[in-house]
């Protein structure tokens, strides 16, 4: 079925002008087939992805039949998070721009309860909320569903997956029989189809055939990656392709952790979204990452449903996702609205057989490439700074520093010597912010004899650790903001029960000591010294975290 324009559906002029407002001149292909049987009345299955604008295919025919003078409930959106009912909410605002007189209210866990209870006496003709408010308010009496008209279940597989089953069937036994259904899922499991068929009339199936379920204009790629060395790996393609906005896919909530703590002992700008966190912490997260102040995302699959963020350039499986659909819904995160984008895949061993199915299911071509050199990565910094230099040039107001570079030369100093000093003092040297193992790396044109990042460093001692609730982030913290010395810069961090040790560049080492004398580091004062050389590994008591390497 081809692409309807939104003209061809038989929208209300208000609708059409909304969605030209939003920068959408055409349906998409779910769009295109639900909302036409919505608007005739039938209730819908849909199987869609996230990012195949489902919620307007839902949205826009609910709100075409709302009552706009009758004052009472007529629509209910379930939704599993409260991130997806807010964005939910958001969409529906969009679609109401030019439309006043329908009210929209969502209610979720984590805001007062006596606030949406004064909301709810306004009267809204739609709920979008998370089952388990939607349930307390409908004990309370502040939520009354016999005038529900029109009902909608979006992401019904995840609000399975989370246990609202029960939930489900207590709210939909309460909207009375004479309503019209619709089910949105991204899988179809045998527990959605019973859940179909007991509380559907007859519904209209509605699909994005596979061929559908990968964007075009997503670059995909694989890099064959030791386990050990995935991090390094990371680092170097975020410093090559320098994304605006990343997202870091792992399997587990204590990987995502680890990856975090560790990018930010590197200096990136990073934080951590996975289940654990309570939902107050959750939105701090995503409010950073939607505004900038945060570059990389690290997140599991499920913490990572309802992000609507339009400029991701990158998608990084920093683990290769058991479900082959779990795929599909990550690199969908990027790519979006016309934009390109990039989806990289870390791939260990014989994970390439399940890569494999990846790719039969998902029919697309995950392409096969080798790591960036550290001699790439020098370019790229390089070729930046040219940019930036050539756009100092161009907008002028040179006046004063040609001046002083003028005043600089005499008959030992040529100009090209002062340019070279810097850029070196601008650029530092480049090379030793990485590790140099490339052969193990699986780079392109490795430097097998390339010497080890160690030997230019020096082991530091401090003489707290885990007892003290230190992290490598807070040493690296301490480290750049009482010294100057660049995040990038610090090596290995290892930390004990009572001390740590960390390695910095040598010509920084005096810098740090004196530096962080008199200092605090969590709230205690502490002692950097260098570590004595019986203070060997093979000695060391048994760690209580992990060893945390470049």
């Amino acid at each position: 079925m081809e692409n309807l324009k939104f003209e061809e559906l038989g929208l209300s002029d208000w609708i059409i002008r909304a969605v030209k407002d939003m920068g959408f001149e055409e349906a998409s292909p779910i769009q295109s087939q639900a909302i036409p049987l919505i608007k005739e009345g039938h209730d819908i299955i849909g199987q869609s992805q996230t990012g195949t604008g489902k919620t307007a295919s839902f949205g826009i025919p609910c709100l075409e039949m709302i009552d706009s003078d009758d004052r009472k409930l007529q629509a209910l959106i379930l939704c599993p998070t409260r991130e997806l009912a807010i964005q939910v909410s958001e969409e529906f605002r969009k679609l109401l721009k030019f439309k006043d007189n329908i009210r929209v209210l969502p209610i979720y866990g984590g805001q007062p309860i006596d606030r949406q209870i004064q909301a709810l006496k306004k009267g809204a003709q739609v709920i979008i909320g998370t089952p388990g408010r939607v349930m307390d308010h409908m004990r309370r009496h502040t939520l009354k569903m016999a005038t529900v008209k029109y009902v909608v279940l979006d992401e019904a597989d995840e609000m399975l997956d989370m246990g609202f089953r029960d939930d489900i069937e207590l709210i939909l036994n309460k909207v009375p029989e004479e309503r019209q259904t619709v089910m949105f899922s991204a899988t179809m499991s045998q527990e959605i189809l019973e859940l179909s068929k007991k509380y559907l009339n007859n519904p209209e199936f509605v699909k994005i055939s596979r061929k559908e379920l990968t964007v075009p204009n997503i670059e995909q790629v694989y890099f064959d990656v030791k386990e050990k060395y995935k991090l390094e790996a990371l680092c170097r393609l975020i410093d090559v392709y320098s994304p605006k906005l990343a997202i870091v896919f792992c399997n587990t909530k204590k990987r995502v952790d680890d990856v975090t703590e560790q990018l930010l002992g590197r200096g990136y700008f990073a934080d951590g979204l996975h289940g654990d966190l309570k939902q107050p912490q959750r939105d701090r997260v995503m409010q950073k990452f939607r505004n900038g102040a945060i570059e990389i995302l690290v997140a599991t699959d499920v913490a990572a449903r309802g992000i609507d963020v339009d400029d991701v350039d990158i998608v990084f499986n920093y683990d290769i996702p058991q479900d082959e659909e779990y795929y599909v819904h990550r690199i969908g995160r990027t790519g979006r609205a016309g934009k390109s984008g990039m989806a990289f895949t870390f791939c260990v061993g014989k994970e390439i057989y399940k890569l494999r199915d990846i790719m039969t299911y998902a029919k697309t071509k995950i392409k096969h490439q080798l790591l960036p050199t550290l001699d790439d990565i020098e370019k790229n910094k390089t070729d930046v700074f040219i940019d930036k230099v050539k756009s100092v040039i161009s907008n002028g107001n040179l006046e004063k520093f040609a001046a002083i570079a003028e005043n600089m030369l005499d008959d030992e100093t040529e100009m090209i010597d002062i340019a070279a000093a810097l850029i070196k003092i601008n650029m530092g040297e480049m090379s030793s912010d990485y590790s140099s193992a490339e052969n193990d790396l699986n780079v392109k044109n490795p430097h097998g004899n390339a010497e080890p990042k160690s030997k230019d460093m020096v082991r530091l001692y401090v003489n707290a650790g885990k007892n003290n609730k230190i992290k490598a982030k807070d040493i690296v913290g301490a480290f750049a903001g009482e010294t100057g010395v660049p995040g990038q810069l610090i090596g290995a961090i290892d930390i004990y029960d009572d001390f740590a040790y960390v390695d910095v560049p040598f010509e920084y080492a005096k810098e740090i000591i004196d530096g962080m004398k008199n200092r605090k580091i969590k709230g205690r004062k502490v002692n950097i010294e260098k570590a004595k050389k019986t203070r060997s590994f093979k000695f060391l008591p048994k760690r209580s975290g992990k060893n945390r390497k470049k």
